[in-house]
């Protein structure tokens, strides 16, 4: 995420001295600092989602769980601009829940969340929230089958008022079995689930949502659903309502598989990532940038894997599994989880065509990043011609 000062702040799973993830910042120039090395003690370990700002300038984000027995199942942090890091809280993997998502700070100054797991009567995961001093309240038990099981992606607070969300599985079916509902869940914890994803051409095993400034919600499909079982992007109205925008093919030039959700642009346009798929087919290819609009015509800008070392190493990257973000100055900001001088991910950015056209330039993508000791990146710049593939769903 962008942070208030201009530069860019995110985690890593792995790396720092112990290899047990990092906080870092960056600048739009790939200027890289890490803030901080997590222990896997007390301070948790592998912060695999991403940060928030709170409204006081404050960091706040979720590792995954600990390392050493004894230290629960992954905390709540906060930590300032400057690197000074604060644990909140340590989830016991009772009623509290385990292994929290990514955060949202609500309109009433509380931060919202997701676990997947907790829970000694279900302990299909939960929704709570906690506020900045560290006291969390558990608002909701999943109980799979129609309430859904195991959410795995943030929250986000609609329009009006309710918070908004998915779990991978449950639904139309039980436990792991079942393809992921859509929920929301209103301040005192009164839950609706919404939609239960069949597994079928409206896809599988959502991803986070987003509300677009129609009103709808968008969303993406991660596996094993759509017409051609690559994932889909859709759209949902506040009371369920649920439209598949588009089938990943995972052709040559479509991608297929998207992990992270959507995000809308200043034009008005949603960009988002899939994780494999692109230059090659399914699993082997290293996925892709797309654009696509409200009724569905989706755009490939750029396939990852298109600047390769002599080893066969992606050096643009390779599998993007977290969402973009538009900074201030309009570019596109994003991570790769493997590929790059170090194949350990990469940052890049990437000027949006439509910009770029108005200024009679060729679209380009830009990766850079710089490897610290908690970082996976680049050392060096790649400038490179994204494609620019059409696509609309039938």
């Amino acid at each position: 995420m962008q942070g208030s000062d201009g530069y860019f702040y995110g985690t890593t799973k792995n790396g720092g001295p112990n290899y047990y993830g990092t906080v870092f910042k960056i600048s739009t120039n790939g200027a890289m600092s890490t803030l901080h090395y997590f222990n896997g003690e007390n301070e948790g370990a592998f912060p695999v989602a991403g940060l928030v700002q709170g409204s006081d300038g404050n960091f706040y984000g979720t590792t995954f769980c600990p390392v050493v027995a004894g230290y629960g199942y992954g905390t709540v942090f906060r930590i300032s601009p400057s690197g000074a890091l604060t644990t909140l809280y340590s989830f016991s993997g009772g009623n509290d829940g385990a292994y929290p998502n990514r955060l949202v700070q609500g309109s009433d100054g509380y931060f919202y969340g997701t676990s997947s797991g907790g829970d000694y009567s279900y302990n299909y995961g939960t929704v709570f929230k906690i506020n900045a001093n560290g006291a969390l309240t558990t608002m909701h038990s999943f109980k799979d089958g129609n309430d859904g099981a195991y959410p795995e992606a943030m929250l986000v607070q609609g329009r009006d008022g309710y918070f908004y969300g998915t779990t991978a599985y449950g639904g139309s079916s039980i436990g792991y079995t079942g393809a992921g509902t859509l929920f929301k869940i209103s301040t005192n914890g009164a839950l609706t689930s919404l939609y239960s994803f069949t597994g079928g051409n409206d896809g599988s095993f959502p991803n986070g949502l987003v509300q677009g400034s129609d009103g709808y919600f968008y969303g993406t499909t991660s596996d094993k659903g759509g017409t051609n079982s690559a994932g889909t992007v859709f759209k949902m109205s506040t009371n369920g309502t649920m439209a598949t925008l588009y089938s990943f093919t995972d052709s040559a030039n479509d991608g297929g598989y998207p992990e992270a959700m959507l995000v809308q642009g200043s034009d008005g346009y949603f960009y988002g990532t899939t994780a494999y798929g692109g230059s090659s087919f399914g699993y082997g290819g290293a996925g892709t940038v797309f654009e696509i609009s409200t009724n569905g015509a989706l755009t490939t800008l750029y396939e990852f894997g298109e600047v390769t070392n002599a080893n066969g190493v992606e050096l643009d990257g390779a599998n993007p599994f977290a969402a973009l973000v538009q900074g201030s100055d309009g570019n596109f900001y994003g991570m790769t989880a493997y590929g790059g001088t170090n194949a350990d991910g990469t940052v890049f950015k990437m000027v949006p065509r439509r910009f770029q056209w108005n200024c009679n330039r060729n679209a380009v993508l830009f990766v850079a990043a710089r490897r610290s000791e908690g970082s996976r990146g680049l050392e060096s710049t790649v400038v490179r011609a994204p494609k620019e593939t059409s696509h609309r769903d039938a």
